[in-house]
């Protein structure tokens, strides 16, 4: 579904942060299961979010996985078969949230505008909740990492996601991995894969970003590659970096910025001028054709975002 909808209307608005929005509702995110943690006691809390980006004018929603694993959950105490259900209730809130929007706008459903739910699979250093996801600095066989995602990402296709989002992967070994684990347990399914950086030109473990985007190159269920929770400030480079590398579509989206401290788990605000929205028709003219934001970004970030790139009145492309 994701390399149709990038053929028929390109740019694709990517919603922004779940666990930003999650905190205004009440939500407590400063603990192991980070945003996930709504899944216990405040699913609803989920559907408003992810409405509210779509009413903002994004055609991407990301389930609220990104933290949700059966580890994870087993670690607090529950049973696998209640971390599953949790995991695929993550699914179901991104998808009556889709629904709900559907039928508030007919004539928006009508007029073709894609709106797919993409099932998040974090990385394995999310579970260690020490933010690795930032250094790549842990190091599992391919089959560990495999049986780490494969029941997610099970439970994530059972539920009826239209796609995986592979999310701020900073390790080589696991991109491969889960690249390989897509192809031969998934081979109906499609994802994007998204990278997270050291610097605009090399994964958080220290691989090229050119070598990491060729490394899974052969495989045509990736739609899209690219970027996410990353300053703005690296995005164009590293936009520019990966398009010499691939054909596939390229997928951007930023935090707002600021800079996130993983050992409090809070954040100080960005230095100097990091207004992603301001940046984004940039992107797009070096060739990302999925955008949105991630940490601190909110509804209106993406509403002024899909503005800004022509994204939300059907004149696709168009910089505005």
């Amino acid at each position: 579904m994701l390399i149709e909808a990038l053929a028929a209307r390109p740019p694709l608005i990517v919603e922004g942060a779940m666990a930003t929005e999650l905190e205004k509702r009440g939500v407590d995110t400063a603990n192991a299961l980070w945003a996930a943690m709504a899944l216990l006691d405040r699913p609803e809390a989920i559907r408003d979010v992810h409405r509210s980006y779509f009413e903002a004018g994004a055609n991407i929603a990301v389930t609220d996985t990104y933290q949700a694993n059966i580890p994870a959950f087993e670690r607090l105490g529950l049973r696998h078969a209640d971390a599953e259900r949790l995991i695929a209730l993550a699914a179901s809130e991104a998808l009556a949230a889709r629904e709900d929007y559907r039928l508030a706008h007919v004539d928006a459903a009508q007029e073709g505008r894609p709106l797919l739910v993409a099932g998040s699979v974090g990385p394995y250093g999310a579970f260690l909740a020490d933010g690795s996801e930032y250094t790549g600095a842990y190091e599992l066989p391919e089959s560990e990492y495999q049986d780490f995602h494969l029941p997610r990402m099970h439970v994530l296709a059972d539920a009826g996601v239209d796609l995986f989002a592979f999310e701020t992967m900073p390790n080589l070994g696991e991109v491969r991995a889960l690249a390989n684990l897509l192809a031969d347990e998934f081979p109906e399914a499609q994802a994007w894969m998204s990278f997270s950086l050291r610097d605009a030109g090399h994964l958080c473990d220290g691989t090229c970003l050119e070598a990491a985007a060729a490394a899974i190159d052969d495989i045509p269920q990736i739609g899209a590659v690219g970027v996410n929770c990353v300053p703005p400030s690296m995005v164009e480079e590293a936009v520019g970096r990966l398009r010499s590398a691939t054909g596939k579509a390229i997928v951007v989206y930023p935090n707002n910025g600021d800079v996130y401290h993983p050992g409090t788990k809070t954040w100080t605000p960005a230095p100097g001028d990091e207004d992603f929205v301001r940046l984004a028709p940039r992107w797009l003219e070096a060739g990302a054709s999925l955008i949105g934001g991630c940490c601190r970004t909110t509804p209106d970030d993406i509403r002024r975002l899909a503005r800004r790139l022509g994204a939300d009145d059907g004149s696709r492309g168009r910089q505005g």
